[in-house]
């Protein structure tokens, strides 16, 4: 937590102040924050209830419960993770070896005989891990898929005869995979319904593309009723859109940021958050996950000291965070990095591309979840891309903001504009979560997403593994740890027709691998009851179960979920701390 009085404890609460809101127990095995309004009644910290409330002397920061757990990496976990990847690359430098010398063949890209005394054009050692680490589990990635991407979908059979180098297609298709991979949260990536019909008649009308940027005659009218419905829908003055979610961050933050300015950037920001403020200029300083101490102490250093050599004040000071962090299925801590936004008055990006239509109660985001003015955001950023099913991403905020960027931005200036029919998915799938289609359909997916969200994580917990984030993120992350793991879960979970999508190094830290769930609410119980209830998830893995207590540490290496010393064990350990229940 801050050392500001915005967020010190109040109301005479005595749980002990922890860094980055963030209590270890004894083992140090559980990480997790509590924040409540300071009208809920007064709790003490318990052992096995790791709380911590945050609220301010002038009204509660949060106005509902904020709870998020990471449970830290076992010892002997890391160590055997550790192990694994000192063998594999052990092998890895043999096998290297045998290519040398021509006795294994080699698949990967070189320099031809003659440019040998160049300058190298691929970097040998870089090409190490993706050589002998990554290719042996290639399979599990860029999997072709031949229908909608929905609640369920077919996949096209391949197959490989040279450990995963190059990939044969079969001619055959695996139906009816159950989807937890995409970012299909509101299940608006369909091929029937009001928004593909929409999209097929504009189709009809306009084509396909407009072959023009938008400043040339690439301008639509439906591109400027996107944009006016966009700022109706954050509840901001003004916004633009861009053909492309990626280039929405890389191309924009160099037009708001350059020499002279200092940018403050969560650890864990996409690669497009870190590219924009690369290609801008700025001096570039980063700040620990979602841990107010550490941004605010940078911010107190950027006033103290200003500029390096010259010590002069800033240009301008901008803050950069996600809403909902991909990987590790967290969620910012909004209310805090506002209050400290506005202590030290510097400028707030806010990237809402997972979050945008997947949190709050109408959809809006990680602004309205936390119930605050979308005006205290100076840049609100989001995709259409995962909610709205559709391709793309905007920028809204003031409308001196969005001009300034219409002439600045090179996205806005020299890419093309939006096809007409992705832009009538984009309006379509809006009006409807706004319901402004005359249904209810919209607000119906987004309870039924947030159902199936606590019910998919608790289900989880209750199975013994360990998952990450937020109770309320769509984006839940399973941790695998071992290498070995990541390419066996993900090729077991497809012969039980549900595909998933699994993480390693160098996208986690090297002892980290996880699997990542994606819930959307076109998923329904039965389908969620399927891949928890039928020991799919179970029979692929050894899950590690740490369990303490005030007494002993045990260490329990549960397979199918099977120990015949279960009972006895319950009966005197106290309830995992990983099973939290919101007061």
């Amino acid at each position: 937590m801050t050392e500001s009085p915005a967020t010190k404890p109040a109301n005479g609460d005595v749980c002990q102040r922890v860094r980055n809101g963030l209590k270890l127990d004894r083992n140090g095995l559980v990480k997790s924050l509590h924040s409540c309004h300071e009208r809920q009644p007064k709790h003490h910290c318990h052992p096995e209830e790791e709380e911590v409330h945050a609220a301010s002397h002038h009204g509660g920061l949060y106005i509902r419960p904020f709870l998020e757990s990471f449970e830290e990496t076992p010892m002997l976990v890391a160590v055997l993770t550790y192990m694994g990847y000192g063998i594999l690359t052990i092998f890895g430098y043999l096998r290297d070896f045998l290519r040398h010398w021509k006795i294994e063949r080699c698949h990967i890209a070189r320099e031809k005989e003659e440019q040998r005394d160049f300058v190298p054009l691929y970097q040998d050692f870089e090409n190490f891990y993706t050589r002998n680490l990554y290719m042996r589990i290639r399979d599990n990635w860029n999997r072709p898929i031949c229908s909608v991407p929905g609640a369920k979908m077919d996949l096209m059979e391949r197959a490989s005869h040279d450990y995963n180098w190059t990939f044969n297609y079969t001619g055959r298709v695996v139906p009816d995979v159950i989807n937890l991979g995409s970012y299909n949260y509101l299940g608006f990536a369909e091929n029937t319904g009001p928004c593909a019909e929409s999209a097929a008649e504009v189709t009809m009308k306009y084509g396909v593309g407009v072959a023009s940027t938008r400043q040339e005659i690439g301008n639509l009218d439906r591109h400027e009723e996107m944009e006016k419905l966009v700022a109706k829908f954050l509840g901001v003055e003004s916004a633009m859109a861009f053909g492309m979610g990626f280039a929405t961050n890389s191309m924009n933050i160099p037009a708001l940021a350059g020499k002279g300015c200092l940018i403050l950037s969560d650890e864990l920001n996409h690669a497009s958050l870190v590219l924009g403020a690369r290609l801008s200029g700025a001096t570039i300083r980063v700040f620990k996950h979602n841990n107010m101490q550490s941004l605010e102490k940078l911010l107190r250093e950027a006033i103290v000291h200003g500029q390096p050599r010259t010590h002069r004040p800033w240009k301008k000071i901008l803050i950069v965070v996600e809403g909902i962090y991909s990987m590790e299925g967290s969620v910012v801590r909004l209310p805090e990095v506002i209050a400290l936004k506005k202590r030290y008055r510097a400028y707030l990006y806010l990237d809402e591309a997972h979050s945008i239509g997947a949190l709050g109660q109408r959809g809006r985001g990680v602004v309205d979840y936390f119930g605050l003015d979308p005006c205290d955001v100076d840049v609100l950023m989001g995709t259409f891309t995962k909610s709205f099913g559709a391709a793309g991403g905007y920028i809204a905020g003031k409308r001196e903001l969005i001009e300034y960027l219409r002439s600045h931005s090179h996205s806005a200036v020299y890419a093309t504009s939006m096809s007409p029919p992705v832009v009538e998915q984009i309006i379509t799938s809006m009006k409807c979560i706004m319901g402004e289609d005359g249904t209810t359909i919209g607000c119906k997916r987004v309870r039924q997403l947030a159902e199936n969200t606590v019910y998919f994580r608790k289900r989880l917990r209750e199975m013994g593994f360990i998952i990450y984030g937020n109770e309320d993120s769509p984006v839940v992350p399973m941790m695998l740890y071992m290498p070995a793991k990541i390419g066996a879960f993900g090729r077991e979970m497809l012969k039980r027709n549900i595909g998933v999508v699994v993480v390693g190094f160098p996208a986690t830290p090297i002892i980290e691998s996880r699997a990542r769930f994606c819930i959307s609410a076109a998923h329904t119980k039965d389908v969620l009851d399927r891949v928890t209830k039928s020991n799919q998830i179970k029979s692929t893995l050894f899950i590690w179960h740490f369990s303490y207590n005030s007494n002993t540490k045990c260490l329990t290496e549960v397979k199918n979920n099977k120990d015949p010393n279960r009972k006895q064990k319950e009966k005197r350990k106290p309830n995992p701390p990983t099973q939290q229940k919101a007061i």
